[in-house]
């Protein structure tokens, strides 16, 4: 099927017999796909030598290798080792910078390049960023998306400023950025963070269409291979609580809509998972949904660089690496530890 394979080990590009058409390959099945410098700095240049108008019409399918990640996230403990290794706040946040540069380009292709991402496995954090924003994503039976940026004492980045707060669903972007809820399957596609749902036993034959296609077949090969959507766990109503309770206006006045939520079983779990954040990274959050939905693709970018850079000035994220990455012990202690300690000013720092 391909004309030429560059095999640079953790990046597969696969240019298809037609000339045109590529299938990158994210291929770190042991870490789950886990991008890290190495990988972006193959991606960015690939998509930069496409991006020319007087390049060839392409379809770039992007997937994972092996059967459990399209991509489980991105490199963080890498960053915590470099501040372990006595790096300044500004240097730690190079592979951010590198990491926000390549969702750019992917979130402004031209007319003349189209991106499909298979989002078949787990994808989180950094595998979002490479995803959500090219022009179709593909959910799977296989799928798990979260944005499980709070648990860790950091924020929805790679571009989440932008994409959750524009998601179909009142609220459904906030509530996802600050409790790290775990969507599955056709659940991915009704939250529009995917475009299609496509069971995973037609991946196989999708992917051959899609490569053998030009671009304006690209939305008819979709439909073809796209299944009804059952909603899960999303269904009406808890959407609709969802917007009851992560509407408002403040972080605390959330936690208080749930303790009062008719949905009892839902508001309790949500509740618990929203005890075990970090703080900080909550209140920090929540205002960063609302700047988010303010400003344009490329001011949401130019937030968050400033924004990875003071959480990398700041102790949490660091704790929260170590207890889910280093010790393991899945008990960070967070500074400060209550959302009553952390003040407005606090928060308005992270946008300065």
């Amino acid at each position: 099927r391909a004309a030429s394979t560059v095999a640079s080990d953790d990046v597969l590009f696969e240019e298809q017999k037609n000339g045109r058409n590529i299938l990158v390959t994210l291929n770190r099945p042991k870490a789950l796909n886990a991008l890290d410098a190495s990988m972006v700095a193959k991606l960015t240049p690939q998509y930069k030598k496409w991006l020319p108008i007087s390049g060839a019409r392409r379809v770039i399918v992007m997937k994972g290798a092996g059967e459990k990640a399209f991509c489980a996230g991105g490199d963080i403990k890498a960053i915590y080792d470099a501040k372990k290794d006595g790096k300044s706040p500004k240097e730690c946040c190079t592979f951010f910078n590198n990491e926000y540069e390549l969702n750019q380009i992917i979130g402004t292709l031209p007319s003349h390049l189209v991106q499909v991402a298979i989002l078949n496995g787990i994808t989180m954090g950094g595998g979002v960023g490479l995803s959500v924003h090219g022009l179709f994503r593909v959910a799977t039976d296989n799928t798990m998306f979260a944005m499980p940026e709070t648990a860790i004492g950091f924020f929805c980045d790679v571009g989440g400023s932008y994409f959750l707060p524009r998601l179909p669903h009142p609220a459904l972007g906030t509530y996802l950025a600050l409790t790290g809820a775990r969507l599955k399957g056709p659940e991915v596609a009704i939250a529009g963070v995917a475009t299609h749902y496509v069971p995973s036993s037609n991946l196989e034959n999708l992917e051959r269409d899609l490569l053998a296609a030009k671009i304006d077949e690209v939305p008819e090969i979709l439909g073809r291979y796209s299944s009804p959507l059952k909603p899960g766990q999303l269904t009406r109503d808890r959407l609709n609580a969802i917007q009851r309770c992560f509407q408002h206006d403040s972080v605390e006045d959330i936690i208080k809509a749930l303790e009062e939520d008719e949905d009892k079983e839902w508001a309790t779990q949500t509740l618990k998972l929203l005890s075990r954040m970090s703080p900080t990274s909550l209140k920090v959050v929540h205002q960063q949904m609302k700047e988010g939905g303010q400003r344009s693709f490329t001011e949401c970018f130019k937030m968050e660089a400033v924004m990875a850079e003071r959480f990398m000035e700041r102790p949490d994220f660091f704790e929260g690496v170590r207890a889910l990455l280093v010790d393991k012990d899945k008990s960070p202690k967070w500074s400060p530890a209550s959302l009553a300690e952390v003040s407005r000013d606090e928060v308005a720092a992270f946008f300065k």
